[in-house]
């Protein structure tokens, strides 16, 4: 590592305060710093895991980040290939769960879901991190997904062991097609709606073999904090897939 790039992890923003509040705020107030924390608590361990799981954060930032949490004792990287490095948090770093649960509860009681908070790539990648991969079968399942806010560009879930991942390349045959918005997969995480009422509201189709289809649905673990603060659901202006091919 570089001179320039240490001396860029230590730039954190100092309150001057001994208060053990100020001092954790000033870690964790960092920008991307609690989403990098949860991935790796939902164990992400790889650089483009912990890429994939943050959309919209830079290669560099993400180096950065990690960079900092290794210096401040929560991350240890270890070296399992010629360019791979399996991150993996502390007993330091673990125990920020508690902060991340409590951050979580807290946002899903008192703090509404808007358009701002639908990133789809985020949502895809959610939805491939609540599935239950031992609970499919063991060749696993392809499933294509068109979202209403990309109609004309359809990504694909591979969901095999040891890790799910998002393909924007056809990878091969499909045992199922969703035809869906991010919102309501998101609410559906959340269980602010069930699928039956999903498909019912004409939200969402599932296409594909019976028994396949359940088996995914059976395997697709809601999210840690569904239901916490669940009210009635007022969804947004985005069309629905059964409208908005009309």
């Amino acid at each position: 590592m570089t001179t320039a790039r240490v001396a860029d992890t230590r730039r954190v923003k100092s309150y001057g305060q001994y208060c053990p509040i100020a001092r954790t705020s000033e870690l964790l107030s960092e920008r991307w710093t609690p989403i990098l924390i949860r991935n790796l608590l939902a164990g992400c361990g790889t650089f483009s895991e912990l890429l994939a799981g943050a959309p919209g954060i830079s290669r560099a930032l993400l180096a950065q980040r990690l960079a900092l949490l290794e210096r401040s004792g929560i991350v240890t990287a270890t070296r399992v290939g010629r360019r791979v490095r399996a991150y993996e948090l502390t007993e330091k770093g673990r125990e920020l769960k508690a902060i991340t649960d409590s951050m979580g509860n807290w946002g899903a009681r008192w703090l509404e879901l808007d358009a701002d908070d639908l990133d789809p790539r985020y949502v895809l990648w959610a939805t491939s991190r609540l599935v239950a991969l031992d609970a499919l079968p063991a060749a696993g399942l392809i499933i294509r997904f068109e979202l209403a806010e990309h109609p004309t560009t359809p990504v694909w879930m591979v969901l095999r062991q040891p890790v799910p991942e998002i393909c924007s390349t056809y990878p091969g045959n499909e045992d199922l097609v969703v035809e869906t918005d991010a919102e309501t997969l998101a609410r559906w995480h959340l269980r602010h709606i069930t699928y039956e009422d999903a498909a019912a509201a004409g939200r969402m189709t599932i296409e594909g073999i019976d028994r396949v289809r359940q088996r995914f649905l059976d395997a697709l673990r809601p999210s840690p904090f569904a239901g916490v603060g669940a009210g009635p659901t007022r969804f947004s202006a985005t069309s629905s897939p059964s409208t908005r091919r009309s």
